[in-house]
């Protein structure tokens, strides 16, 4: 019976941690092998303009900044494979990896699954997903030339998707449930004098309304509500684009790897270990505070060396 092969180093997610954790392990000629995911190149590959990534000085596109890291990494040794992690199984060593019913085994493994787009759970939002909602302006905005469009939340996501959207729509209306916002001074800022954009504080939506025309679903407006005095109003708009932030994707290791209380994988402090000896995690799948491109490389950067050092402990301890 032929024997399987232990890989050095398995990376579930891609992404600038999980690309740079290839490059890094690659290097030094670990061989690590890449599993890419539901969104090869991570939330990069829908962003448009990346301004604030270090050695761009007129800014890159996401997605070729994505597979200029791919490249690279592969330059170096790494193989990326187009597959979703469905199961795990951290008990044993090596550890177990399971891709679309195949059986990949593991010295190390380095989690950088990042995070996706958080949706309010409203039963109209999931009817009219993709007939006029979206939580991806980059994917989606293309389609609302001309149009008036909303968009939820208060953060940096909020801004970001409703700057993006002036290039098409003729009027963006951000809908906050508050009249203080988490959003960074200068996105703030950048929202309030761009003169396409309208604010309406102290708002929640909690319809989304359409319609069926020439048989397709679209949307017509939204109910919304003020939380003060509890008054719902129509809004009238062709399209809503959902900007409350990010969950972390990290259901598949709940109960196996400690998570903190909000999903994201806890980490031991100054390093990238998780509670499991030889697990690693990086990226937006462990950091919930500064969640940017270039601290997810360099976290990547982070597990791969401590992936790195692990093996050579392992190595100087074998019988």
């Amino acid at each position: 019976m032929e024997e399987k092969i232990v890989h050095n180093v398995i990376i579930i997610g891609s992404g600038p941690a999980g690309f740079t954790a290839a490059l890094y392990a690659g290097r030094a000629n670990l061989k690590p092998i890449v599993f890419e995911g539901l969104q090869p190149g991570g939330q990069l590959t829908i962003t448009t303009d990346v301004e604030n990534y270090p050695g761009f000085e007129h800014g890159i596109l996401g997605p070729e900044l994505m597979d200029i890291m791919r490249r690279q990494a592969q330059r170096f040794g790494a193989e990326c494979i187009y597959k979703i992690v469905d199961k795990i199984d951290f008990s044993p060593h090596p550890f177990k990896v399971y891709a679309d019913g195949e059986e990949y085994l593991g010295k190390t493994v380095i989690i950088s699954t990042g995070a996706s787009a958080k949706l309010l759970g409203l039963p109209s939002e999931a009817e009219y997903m993709g007939y006029g909602v979206s939580a991806c302006a980059t994917c989606d905005g293309f389609f609302f030339k001309d149009q008036r469009i909303i968009v939820i939340g208060g953060g940096d996501t909020a801004m970001e998707e409703a700057i993006y959207l002036t290039k098409f729509g003729k009027e963006i209306t951000i809908v906050h449930r508050r009249d203080e916002y988490r959003a960074s001074k200068i996105m703030l800022d950048r929202a309030k004098s761009n003169p396409k954009i309208k604010f309406l504080e102290n708002t929640v939506m909690v319809e989304v309304l359409g319609k069926s025309e020439n048989g397709k679903k679209i949307v017509t407006g939204a109910r919304l509500k003020n939380v003060n005095t509890g008054q719902e109003f129509i809004h009238n708009c062709e399209g809503i684009f959902l900007g409350i932030g990010h969950k972390p994707n990290t259901e598949i290791f709940k109960g196996i790897i400690d998570l903190e209380i909000n999903g994201y994988i806890k980490t031991k402090k100054s390093s990238t270990e998780t509670n499991i000896p030889g697990i690693f995690a990086c990226g937006d799948a462990q950091d919930y505070t500064y969640r940017q491109a270039a601290t997810a490389a360099g976290t990547g950067c982070m597990a791969a060396i401590d992936a790195e050092r692990y093996l050579e402990h392992l190595k100087h301890n074998e019988p």
